[in-house]
């Protein structure tokens, strides 16, 4: 993949496996907090790496100790002296950066190593699995800055995946939500054992290349655009067009063949 030998000051890319992308957060000394230079080369990678046809899975995780500790306090002073303009401008970049990640064709897992902080939670539920380290604590720290929860997509992505009174409680609180409540209350999909995190997220992106890469595409964006959706009847149709679409495809007729035959398919995304 061409876009793996961008050089970035905040993140650090590899293909680990085929199709795999391993994507790190690169500031190890601040805990991975963010910064503007982090926001604009998160939402160039994923720009980057959604022209790759081989990219087919991306696993975002930190590297030391933390997931991501939000944005950077050291680099926070300014903030209450921008003017509203300047102030939106910052948010703006930020929520690109973000929304950017989650709009990627490729699956997001987000391995989360660490603590996972204001926009680190944020960055979080920005993937579309999250898989926790015994190591990792999520808190919406905004309201612990003199700020609000409604912060690049927490208010919205949180509620969707615990519900409004548990989103309600952790955010008004800002208290930290250790890595078995997070699986019980649903906002990880596991919890691995110390030190295999990363083999685990590996393990599970092979699960996922190994399938249809038009098929896994296509039910990322049904399942992400009927979230948003007002009616059953409008995701109906947002499926049948897609199902629709992936039969005039190669990989449908080869997965029955293969079925007949015994064998395993050979996916070509074609």
């Amino acid at each position: 993949m061409k876009s793996l030998d961008t050089p970035y000051e905040t993140l650090s890319l590899e293909e680990r496996s085929p199709g795999v992308v391993v994507a790190v957060l690169n500031r190890p000394d601040r805990y991975n907090a963010m910064t503007n230079t982090m926001f604009a080369e998160l939402e160039h990678m994923a720009i980057a790496l959604d022209d790759e046809d081989d990219c087919r899975v991306v696993i975002l995780t930190g590297a030391g100790k933390a997931f991501c500790a939000g944005y950077d306090l050291a680099a926070a002073e300014d903030l209450p002296h921008l003017g509203a303009l300047g102030m939106l401008d910052q948010q703006e970049r930020a929520a690109r950066a973000l929304l950017a990640v989650r709009s990627m064709r490729a699956p997001v897992i987000a391995a989360v190593n660490g603590p996972a902080a204001g926009g680190g939670l944020s960055l979080a539920l920005a993937a579309d699995i999250r898989l926790a380290s015994p190591d990792a604590k999520f808190n919406a720290a905004f309201v612990r800055i003199g700020l609000s929860a409604g912060d690049l997509g927490a208010s919205w992505l949180l509620t969707r995946l615990i519900g409004p009174a548990a989103t309600s409680e952790i955010c008004f609180t800002g208290r930290f939500v250790h890595p078995d409540e997070a699986l019980s209350l649903g906002l990880v999909n596991g919890v691995s054992e110390p030190d295999a995190l990363l083999d685990d997220a590996l393990a599970l992106a092979r699960s996922i290349v190994a399938n249809s890469p038009g098929g896994v595409q296509l039910s990322k964006r049904a399942l992400q655009a009927n979230m948003e959706t007002a009616s059953y009847a409008a995701a109906l149709e947002l499926e049948n067009r897609g199902q629709a679409l992936l039969t005039r495809g190669s990989d449908m007729p080869e997965a029955l063949a293969a079925f007949k035959e015994k064998r395993e398919p050979v996916f070509t995304g074609r």
